[in-house]
């Protein structure tokens, strides 16, 4: 067994096949294959099954899979390190953003540190924030920005960056002359909501909780993974929504949706840095911890 078979290993689970794996590797397929049977053949046993053309790890896999992503990572940081005593940034950054953050955030930011440090190659993951935080858990990242706080006993988080999100509705709705709206107003419109496990969502509900207004007070008409199918969903007259209006920057200047205040409720939220707090941070991750402590220009506010 050595390192490399256990990044192929680590590949195909990844990806739930060889041929995906194969090809972000820049392996021939049966290579891959090779490895595989290599690997299996030095443990004893099977470690991967096909499910509906899928490559699914055994429970044998599943173990060495959560092995291979630590040694992994921990390769990674040594090269990391190793590069830092040398003087040099260098490496690969594992981060993860939730919605907003990875997709309206994070990408300015990434920008400005890879001018500073342009041998540093960023790897970063979008998803709501239950999924950012399992994967800061399990070591898949090492630091992530989420739309709400955490309540584990191994994550930690720092207030990074503030936004207040509005009503958001169509420019041809009825309301779209106005500035604000008052809470009881919206019982009867149909509304789009974010994903359970959404940041954003999470957020509303604690605003709303100072309201007699709850989750079920709502017509809720549909339930939506993205921001981004939320915004398509507002524009194609489905309903209206809660958003952050850093995410809608094109459709304001373009006088598609407006953005109302809720007369009396504040949408007032944080960001947050989010990393393992029994975990060390490798060399390259402090450095873009630092670095993101030192900007001071957010993009969108």
């Amino acid at each position: 067994m050595n390192l490399w078979q256990l990044n192929v290993f680590y590949q195909v689970i990844k990806f739930q096949g060889f041929s995906r794996a194969a090809s972000e590797i820049h392996l021939s397929q049966p290579t891959v294959s090779s490895h595989i049977k290599d690997l299996e053949s030095y443990f004893g046993c099977k470690l991967i099954d096909r499910v509906d053309k899928k490559a699914i790890p055994t429970k044998a896999g599943e173990i060495l899979y959560r092995y291979a992503s630590k040694l992994l990572r921990l390769g990674e940081e040594a090269e990391s390190a190793m590069a830092e005593f040398q003087g040099k940034i260098s490496g690969k950054l594992m981060i993860g953003g939730s919605t907003i953050p990875g997709g309206y955030i994070l990408p300015h930011l990434i920008g400005d540190f890879r001018k500073k440090y342009n041998d540093v190659m960023v790897s970063m993951t979008v998803g709501d924030t239950d999924s950012i935080v399992e994967k800061i858990l399990d070591g898949s990242i090492e630091l992530g920005v989420v739309g709400a706080k955490i309540k584990h006993k191994n994550i930690e988080q720092k207030d990074f960056v503030e936004d207040e999100m509005y009503l958001i509705v169509p420019i041809e709705h009825k309301w779209s002359k106005k500035k604000s709206i008052r809470p009881e107003s919206l019982l009867d419109e149909s509304f789009i909501i974010r994903e359970r496990g959404s940041g954003t969502l999470k957020s509303i509900l604690n605003s709303l909780e100072d309201t007699t207004l709850t989750r079920d007070s709502f017509k809720i008409v549909a339930e939506m993974g993205s921001t981004t199918a939320v915004i398509q969903a507002i524009k194609s007259g489905i309903g209206i929504s809660i958003l952050s209006p850093i995410a809608i920057k094109n459709e304001l200047k373009l006088k598609t949706l407006k953005a109302l205040k809720i007369e009396g409720v504040s949408f007032k939220r944080s960001f947050y840095l989010t990393w393992h707090k029994k975990r060390t941070p490798s060399p390259l991750n402090k450095t873009f911890f630092e670095f993101l402590m030192q900007t001071s220009e957010w993009p969108g506010f």
